[in-house]
């Protein structure tokens, strides 16, 4: 008998809604649960343990917030709890990111109870007007999906409702859960059939029609590439992306948002694309393309290095989860995996011109050993350090901007958040993701985790090194000390004071957090043969735990996309009408 036949035998009697919450966050795929406790949650918090979820404790809301995004960017699906007011409100930034980049997380807010509601109570965490909802209407906007369970007769059709959206649209739920519906009982037996979480299905003849149109004008192309962004991860069609690949072997290209979506030791793999900013190789082939299938696009600012891509509308065919466009036709509610699934099926392999990818030219990492650490030499350097299977998670800023040249190894999971960009963000993400990690492999046999964070974002959210220590996580934790905000600096103010930050001791942090013993180390290292070597050292990369990096690099060094996308963010900036 499996775990879950033992959590779901005999459900035909009635259950406490906290267990049936919480059975059905279990069969969704979660195993940990981010959050913090407060009154309101406090009685909930006690069924995790039944329902075979762990709870993780963060240090405050908004880094579990973060950090429950991290969670389901590797592991599918995430959950938060907190608690009405305070805390909900510490979590918004984090969940309005999720929101914006597609990333589902459930959040579950505990709050005062039905009769409190009602009767208007000036409570503690409220705003003393007897309003209720005013943090669940602040949400609205920010969730697919908002779920009040104050009627027991609805509860279990409001949380399987609200679980399917976030699963399936790909981003953030609210449930609202009072503290006098955490012990009601509603039937059971709904458990023993699992929620329903496979993708609808596009009307039959509208997706024909479609396929048709795509095959058309891919059998005429001379010259197609694929271009794959951040929605094809986010909304599961990197199965049918690599069938694609593989069967018709066109060169297939990332934006920065889609790094790590296609295997990069592919033979078709060309590069990430974006705009000015790309390799010249890269943005000689997808801008001459007469046909560029463009798959899960999000086409924000940093994304495209400052609005920089030269792509006509007449030689697109634009992939999404909720349309497609194909040159100027737009075919509203035909989604993207059910087109290209059926793309690959009836494409004419004869009839595909398929050029060779630009070659990936290794760049030179040899230098004096005792020069500084710049970002070109940096980035060259890291992709002979990953292996296959690493999680990388990258902060906005140098590292985000960076990693687009660095070629990975097969399987490794990429993250980042360049659309929201919030700073501070990959510390929490970091967390999360390594604990997905560990939830899916293992203690022993987690994937190592590895951030690159800068100095200045790493002092918003640094205190979620003590959870990556509790829990025991396998993560690598490099901390670029260049004095402050690089990405600022370039946008505006290169010497301006509100760019600089205090100077940390970081290499002590990881004591200070408690990390002592032999699962956690730190390091610094201030120079290339330092970095060379540390890098190269069997205990460094063979070890458990948490190794703390402290990496010294110019103030005023920064990666040329970079420079080249705050350049044009600078100048959208001062436009006036």
């Amino acid at each position: 008998m499996t775990n879950l036949d033992i959590r779901t035998k005999n459900l035909k009697k009635p259950v406490d809604v906290a267990e049936y919450l919480f059975t059905r966050l279990y069969q969704i795929g979660i195993r940990s649960v981010h959050g913090l406790p407060g009154d309101f949650n406090l009685v909930a918090l006690d069924y995790l343990p039944k329902a075979g979820l762990k709870w993780v404790g963060n240090c405050n809301e908004l880094n579990a917030a973060y950090a429950a995004d991290g969670y389901a960017r590797v592991k599918g699906i995430g959950a938060i709890i907190t608690t009405f007011g305070v805390g909900e409100l510490s979590a918004v930034n984090g969940i309005a990111g999720a929101y914006s980049e597609h990333v589902p997380v459930v959040h579950i807010v505990g709050c005062p109870s039905t009769i409190s509601q009602k009767s208007g109570l000036l409570l503690h965490h409220t705003l003393g007007n007897g309003d209720f909802n005013v943090f669940a209407n602040m949400s609205a906007s920010i969730s697919c999906a908002v779920a009040k369970l104050n009627d027991p007769v609805e509860i279990a059709a409001q949380i399987d409702h609200a679980l399917r959206e976030c699963y399936l649209r790909s981003r953030p739920v609210y449930i609202m859960f009072p503290t006098d519906m955490v012990e009601k009982k509603i039937e059971g037996e709904r458990l023993e059939t699992e929620i329903d979480l496979s993708e609808p299905r596009n009307d039959a003849d509208r997706e024909d029609y479609v396929v048709d149109v795509v095959l058309k004008y891919l059998h005429a192309a001379q010259k197609p590439v694929v271009l794959v962004d951040a929605c094809a991860i986010r909304h599961r069609v990197l199965d049918e992306v690599h069938d694609l690949i593989d069967k018709t072997q066109l060169p297939v290209f990332v934006t920065p948002m889609g790094k790590g979506a296609i295997n990069e030791t592919h033979p078709s793999y060309g590069g990430v694309y974006a705009g000015t900013a790309s390799n010249a190789g890269v943005k000689d082939m997808v801008e001459n393309s007469d046909l560029v299938i463009s798959i899960g696009a999000l086409k924000s600012d940093f994304n495209t290095a400052g609005f920089s891509y030269r792509l006509s509308q007449l030689t697109s065919i634009d992939l999404h989860s909720d349309h497609c466009t194909v040159r100027y036709s737009e075919y509203p509610g035909v989604s993207m995996k059910g087109v290209l699934r059926k793309v690959v099926e009836k494409l004419d392999v004869a009839q595909i011109k398929a050029l060779p990818a630009p070659t990936f030219q290794e760049p030179a990492t040899k230098s004096d050993p005792n020069s500084v650490i710049k970002q070109e030499w940096l980035w060259a350097r890291v992709d002979q350090f990953l292996r296959e299977g690493d999680i990388v998670v990258t902060e906005t800023g140098t590292a985000n901007f960076g990693v687009w040249e660095t070629r990975f190894p097969a399987n490794v999971t990429a993250l980042n958040q360049t659309l929201w960009g919030s700073i501070g963000w990959a510390v929490g993400a970091c967390q999360g993701a390594a604990l997905a990690a560990q939830d899916t492999d293992g203690l022993e046999k987690a994937r190592r985790t590895i951030l690159f964070e800068g100095d200045g974002s790493l002092q918003l959210t640094v205190q979620e090194v003590s959870t990556m220590i509790r829990h025991k996580l396998n993560v690598i934790l490099f901390v670029i000390c260049n004095d402050g905000y690089t990405i600022e600096r370039y946008i505006h103010g290169m010497e301006a004071a509100y760019n600089d930050i205090a100077t940390w001791r970081y290499k002590d942090l990881p004591a200070v957090f408690g990390g002592e013993g032999e699962g956690v180390k730190s390091y610094v290292v201030k120079t290339r043969g330092g970095l060379e070597g540390l890098l190269t050292d069997r205990d460094f990369n063979e070890r458990k735990g948490l190794r703390f990096v402290e990496l010294y690099m110019p103030k005023e060094d920064a990666p040329k996309s970079l420079m080249l996308t705050a350049e044009a963010s600078a100048k959208r900036n001062a436009m006036t009408e």
